[in-house]
């Protein structure tokens, strides 16, 4: 077994009650899962790239710790904003001070505040929109069709970024993704800013809202991957936070079980989530694991983590475990 780092023994030696002792087990088990020739989705909830989440995620990708990731269309594009417009980003620790009227002004700067920073629109979102276009664009003068990561994934692996990389590319985890074709499933794109930018291209006609493959397609191809990839010890799923990016993936199973009648699909094989909703059975994102199982997504025997904190602060500290750090 590889030799633990400092972090990781850091962990062991102190994590041993409540949360802190559930982060190590699940991280335990992740490894274990893995070890055993398991698959893992990872699901991307929350701004988890603006919190530059690739300082760690993108190494796991590299070291095909995860097989697959779900994400919002946010954390698709602010990876890549991050990755080419890091140094106009504005920092605000004072946000809980601001009055309405301070909000004003940021907006009026072209400072969208996530929490206490601020994406620079006209550097980070201006600065792919033209880059982002000219895939689109291409690709529906070939009549092709391509999902929305695919799209980013063209623009990446093109060049055409290289000029303006602003951070160490090995920090950025869309980079690492694109560079493996890393399978993604992106639930809810439209509500993005570059699914706003691409439907305001359909408003003028630019652009046939067909170019760009759908949430429907997204589920019919990750039904088919994760048939062709559950066998064994099968595929578990680590989400970080709630929401469409979790629950989007996690319903392929019951959906195959259910509604296709399919009666030999393998339940999700592993599950943590890390949360800071209160636990509550009137939400998804509060529902403990167990609710799970009589929706058809996790089995009895299946391993179950609820990780209660920030996951800011847990998610790299579980991957540097995983990495052995």
């Amino acid at each position: 077994m590889k030799t633990k780092g400092i972090i990781s023994n850091f962990l062991e030696e102190n994590y041993k009650h409540f949360n802190a002792a559930t982060l190590i087990d699940a991280s335990k088990s992740y490894v274990n899962h893995i070890d055993q020739g398991g698959k893992m989705m990872i699901t991307l909830a929350g701004a988890m790239s603006t919190a530059e989440l690739g300082k760690t995620l993108a190494e796991m990708i590299r070291q095909d710790k995860v097989q697959i990731i779900s994400c919002t269309g946010a954390n698709l594009e602010e990876d890549i904003m991050n990755l080419v417009a890091h140094s106009h980003y504005v920092r605000v620790p004072h946000y809980r001070d601001l009055t309405p009227a301070d909000e004003r002004k940021l907006l009026d700067k072209g400072l969208n505040r996530v929490t206490d920073t601020c994406i620079p629109e006209e550097e980070a979102f201006r600065r792919l929109q033209e880059n982002i276009f000219k895939q689109w664009k291409t690709a529906e003068d070939k009549g092709e069709r391509y999902f929305p990561h695919q799209y980013m994934y063209k623009m990446l692996l093109s060049g055409d970024l290289e000029k303006y990389y602003e951070i160490d590319p090995k920090n950025s985890w869309m980079l690492a993704a694109a560079e493996k074709n890393l399978p993604i499933v992106v639930p809810g794109w439209e509500d993005s800013t570059m699914g706003n930018i691409f439907t305001s291209y359909c408003i003028k006609k630019e652009l046939k809202p067909s170019t760009m493959k759908t949430g429907i397609e997204y589920m019919m191809w990750l039904t088919e991957w994760y048939r062709q990839n559950s066998a064994g010890k099968g595929v578990g799923f680590f989400q970080i936070g709630g929401g469409i990016a979790g629950d989007f993936p996690i319903c392929v199973v019951p959906m195959m079980e259910q509604d296709l009648e399919w009666h030999d699909v393998p339940f999700w094989s592993y599950f943590c989530q890390i949360s800071d909703s209160t636990t509550s059975y009137g939400s998804y994102s509060g529902a403990i694991p167990n609710e799970k199982i009589t929706w058809g997504k996790l089995d009895e025997d299946t391993p179950k983590f609820v990780v209660e904190s920030d996951a800011t602060i847990v998610a790299p500290l579980m991957f540097a475990w995983i990495l052995g750090y």
